[in-house]
């Protein structure tokens, strides 16, 4: 395609895409806040944005707190499972989100208020994720990173050139070696400081031949750089300029393009590539062939097999062909409005790219593993059983392990169906998972949660999980196990194991371990129950799965075959309604929850404060509350729970807690709290949380008091 064409199409489905002033979505204003007059030394609720120019960058300033305030809330908080780990030897999935332009409510660290925000949630089907925007460096939000990592993925940010000022940008990048290798160094500060893990390279601009040294040399000095500041980190260059300086994509790996690939990790393939194409790639990279991403934009711009709901056709050739590819703009369901809904339409899709790439991955690989299945958005929030909020959200930060949910939906009407539950009130956070349908007296339904690949050891491990049942449903887990002589076996764990036993089914499992009724942290819960089991493990054996198991409560004699053999056959056959949700689940090593350190442990500070009038009958706060350990030992939790109590003059009267969000980072900005004028102080209390998914006592936690001025 000609290169004017191709930019065209580009250029115009940018602006078909931007959202309309009345959409959901942030509005233009409000997306750009950064944008001059910004000053990002101010106070103000946290925001992530990109470096737009060469001075920006050069200076340093994005990493000064001096000159940033919203720096601490932009590092990423979690960690990859295992840091400096290479990307494993097969072909892989790369997923650019290029999402609306970029930065749009993911571009609140602290999160925002619209539940049906644009979010991903199949991680277990990705293994590099980039960040895309067109602007000259983008910065992923970290709650892409949290996310991701918490999944095992990488993530990349974006250094991009466009047009007539990317090429004025390049000539002066690249006008010598040391300005080249500054620039990479700077690049290579960013990812290490911010959290996150590499980045994508794309220079679609012409230059002159005696630029291209340096910018081989831009290129080498940033991966290497990179490895040495992030072990395990990745540089990807994209398939745009080649060697000679032209602006020429070549759809494939080959000579114009192979030795920027020779001097990183990797090669995004443009997407309207030919069917041989990604088997002359292979060639080419020889014994790297699986450093070839082969592009699709789901957009269907060309792209080969078309992209949309048609982008497993490109999966099927390239996983015949054994190379890896890069998937971009997913965001196309939710831009587009595919119907019924953006859930609905974004489980179908990647169902497709599962049934066509397989899942290559999985999770937990260690303990503590946690998961309450938070998507990490919702109309409510809950903690421990308990509501804390009924206001709609969203913070991709929250996200907890995702369940690997197959697809049904284009089943003719299954007979029971587990899905992602934002209506009925979660066990934690702003969602559960629900199976609701019809189960016939003898059955038993089992769907997998989580594939994992956790190699036990010699001993016990605790099992904690909460369900909400109609009073004819019972749920259940099972564990799957793997013994080092490729021998499968399987463990039901649940309260009542008679149930299970004496249906038809019980045969496929291997032993069965009751689970006991724990009384629960939030003695108002009333409709979680909340169940402990021990299991025995030996280091001989791999978790290689976690299944939720259901079946409904019956009457008769345990495992009576006579009460099977006499019952009706109408009585057999008979459909009858099963609703139950599982809340959360926690497995570890240790039966107690994680130590928490003491209130007096921590050191809390509120800065930046400022009042406000807001009425005759009450003001405006804002400020900066940050903490941190006064011990050399630092602080290790998924996250913190921030409340406020407005404490008013009467010792009777009842105190109001409110729930402000949730904090990654040991810092949360409040913006604009409304605090009436009978409030005589106010009591900020920081809730930790563990990675187990235990969570502190509110009485025991660290605390920020502030009295209102006059």
């Amino acid at each position: 395609m000609p290169f004017s064409l191709r930019r065209l199409l580009r250029l115009l489905r940018d602006i078909m895409t931007l959202p309309a002033a009345d959409d959901a979505a942030v509005s233009e204003g409000e997306r750009r806040q950064w944008e001059p007059p910004f000053d990002a030394s101010r106070p103000a609720p946290p925001i992530s944005y990109p470096i737009t120019d060469l001075a920006a960058l050069a200076s340093r300033s994005y990493l000064s707190e001096d000159s940033n305030f919203h720096l601490p809330f932009n590092r990423a908080s979690t960690p990859l499972p295992s840091p400096g780990a290479p990307l494993p030897p097969r072909r892989r999935l790369l997923v650019c989100h290029d999402f609306q332009g970029g930065y749009r409510e993911d571009a609140a660290p602290q999160g925002g208020a619209n539940p049906d925000a644009y979010a991903l949630w199949h991680w277990h089907l990705v293994d590099v994720f980039v960040y895309f925007s067109h602007y000259l460096v983008t910065l992923p939000p970290p709650c892409w990173t949290n996310a991701a990592h918490l999944h095992g993925v990488k993530v990349l940010g974006t250094f991009i050139t466009e047009w007539d000022k990317g090429a004025e940008i390049c000539r002066e990048m690249f006008a010598t070696q040391d300005s080249a290798q500054m620039y990479a160094e700077r690049l290579a500060e960013l990812a290490a400081a911010l959290g996150f893990d590499g980045w994508l390279i794309n220079i679609e601009v012409k230059l002159d031949i005696q630029f291209i040294d340096n910018l081989k040399e831009f290129v080498n000095h940033l991966t290497k750089r990179m490895h040495a500041a992030v072990p395990g980190s990745l540089v990807i260059w994209y398939d745009a300029i080649t060697v000679g300086g032209d602006l020429d994509w070549q759809d494939k790996l080959n000579e114009h393009n192979k030795p920027f690939f020779d001097l990183c990790d990797g090669l995004f393939v443009n997407y309207t590539w030919k069917e041989k194409y990604p088997r002359d790639s292979a060639a080419t990279a020889g014994d790297r062939k699986y450093d070839v991403y082969m592009g699709i934009d789901v957009f269907g711009r060309n792209t080969f097999g078309g992209g949309q709901w048609k982008t497993n056709v490109a999966l099927d050739l390239l996983k015949k062909d054994d190379v890896s590819t890069a998937i971009f703009a997913p965001g196309w369901i939710y831009e587009t409005k595919q119907q019924p809904d953006f859930q609905s339409a974004q489980n179908r899709w990647w169902g497709l790219v599962e049934k066509s790439w397989d899942v290559l991955r999985g999770y937990p690989k260690r303990l503590p593993f946690y998961s309450d299945f938070d998507q990490g958005h919702g109309y409510q929030v809950s903690s421990e059983g308990l509501q804390v909020s009924g206001d709609p959200w969203n913070n991709i930060s929250c996200q907890s392990f995702q369940p690997m949910l197959k697809y049904t939906g284009d089943e003719v009407q299954p007979p029971v169906r587990t899905s992602i539950n934002f209506k009925d009130e979660p066990y934690s956070g702003g969602n559960c998972v629900t199976v609701q349908g019809s189960l016939r007296q003898n059955a038993i339904f089992s769907e997998q949660l989580f594939n994992g690949g956790l190699s036990m050891e010699d001993g016990y491990v605790h099992l904690f999980y909460s369900v909400n049942a109609e009073a004819n449903s019972d749920l259940g887990l099972s564990l799957d196990f793997l013994s080092r002589n490729k021998e499968n076996t399987s463990i039901l764990i649940a309260e009542d194991i008679a149930i299970f036993s004496r249906k038809k089914q019980h045969r496929s499992y291997s032993s069965y371990v009751q689970s006991d009724k724990v009384e629960p942290h939030a003695p108002d819960n009333q409709n979680w129950v909340i169940y402990r089991a021990t299991v025995q493990s030996s280091a001989s054996y791999t978790l290689i799965g976690i299944n939720i198991v259901c079946t409904l409560k019956t009457s008769g004699k345990i495992n009576s075959e006579a009460d099977e053999d006499e019952s009706s056959e109408e009585d057999a056959n008979r459909l009858w309604p099963y609703h139950a949700s599982l809340g959360h689940i926690s497995i570890r090593n240790m039966d107690e929850n994680t130590q928490f350190p003491s209130a007096e442990s921590w050191v809390t500070e509120g800065k930046y404060i400022s009042w406000s009038n807001n009425s005759n009958t009450s003001k405006l706060l804002s400020l900066k509350i940050s903490w941190k350990l006064n011990t050399s030992h630092q602080a290790s939790f998924m996250k913190y729970n921030i409340y406020v109590e407005k404490l008013i003059g009467d010792s009777n009267a009842k105190v109001s807690r409110s729930f402000l969000g949730v904090a990654t980072v040991e810092a949360f900005y409040m913006s604009d709290l409304q605090v009436p004028d009978e409030v005589t102080s106010l009591k900020f209390i920081i809730q930790a949380c563990g990675r187990d998914g235990s969570r502190q006592g509110l009485e025991e936690c660290p605390k920020l008091f502030l009295v209102p001025v006059e």
